[in-house]
């Protein structure tokens, strides 16, 4: 199976790749937004990278489902069958690509019992790229250049805690953190590269304390997992775990990389 996962990788890649060029071609027009269910901008690209997406994994792997934040209303009683299955983003940061800032990504992930082992992470604008897979490591890979082997950063003991933040969504959960936390730096960014920022090492920390849906961070997970960090919940410190019941809601969550820190001791008390 982790031969499998392993040469999925390459062409899971090229997906994501055509995704973003997708994404591109209405990126470059006077895109319309739309609502979803919610309220969130939702924009052709999110359909165009959907569909790119899904079609491209049933012909690389037609035996295993696909859950795509754009085809999400699969009941609970047909998904919990699932021991394999594809977990997609076909456009994380939304409101990113609304204001066109460039701070959005192209994540596919491979859920297998419940954990993610395989992760692509594209951002359409730069050709940035972040992929792993168990038994293989965490890479990041600019536009043109060669595949970089990544790792986590342990903690500098004569620097500021370097904090990733939501650009979008910080609120009174993430200031309340980082007050408590004490000497740190706090940098906001958006979409699914606040764990890649962990996972490369260039971040030590990503509190976040509000809501994520499972397909926000399942690819991310497995890169920050693979380079040897970690994504737990910010209530019980357990890693975040995948399709284990009805709702698609992530519970709070801490991303770091250095596990000597007591993460959890800064998260502020539920009110």
């Amino acid at each position: 199976m982790g031969d499998e996962r392993i040469a999925w990788l390459e062409p899971v890649r090229a997906l994501a790749a055509e995704a973003s060029h997708r994404i591109l071609e209405i990126y470059s027009t006077a895109f319309n937004v739309t609502a979803k269910d919610d309220n969130s901008p939702l924009t052709a690209a999110d359909l165009a990278s959907h569909q790119t997406i899904v079609a491209g994994l049933r012909a690389l792997t037609p035996g295993i489902p696909v859950l795509s934040e754009e085809s999400a209303a699969i009941p609970f009683a047909e998904r919990r069958q699932w021991r394999r299955y594809w977990l997609v983003d076909p456009l994380d940061g939304t409101k990113e690509f609304v204001k066109r800032n460039g701070e959005f990504t192209v994540n596919i992930a491979l859920i297998e019992d419940h954990e993610p082992v395989l992760g692509v992470v594209r951002v359409p604008v730069t050709g940035l790229g972040y992929f792993a897979a168990r038994g293989h490591g965490a890479f990041r890979e600019e536009a043109g250049q060669s595949p970089q082997a990544i790792l986590v950063k342990p903690l500098a003991s004569d620097q500021p805690v370097r904090v990733i933040g939501s650009k979008s969504h910080g609120g009174a959960g993430l200031q309340k953190f980082v007050a408590a936390l004490g000497s740190h730096q706090l940098v906001t960014i958006g979409s699914s590269l606040k764990l890649c920022q962990v996972a490369e090492g260039a971040a030590d920390v990503y509190p976040r304390m509000g809501p994520t849906s499972e397909w926000d961070t399942a690819a991310a997970q497995a890169i920050v997992e693979v380079a040897g960090g970690q994504v737990v919940s910010a209530e019980t410190g357990e890693p975040l775990r995948y399709n284990t019941r009805d709702s698609l809601l992530n519970p709070y969550f801490i991303v770091y990389g250095d596990a000597t820190r007591d993460w959890l001791s800064y998260v502020p008390p539920a009110s």
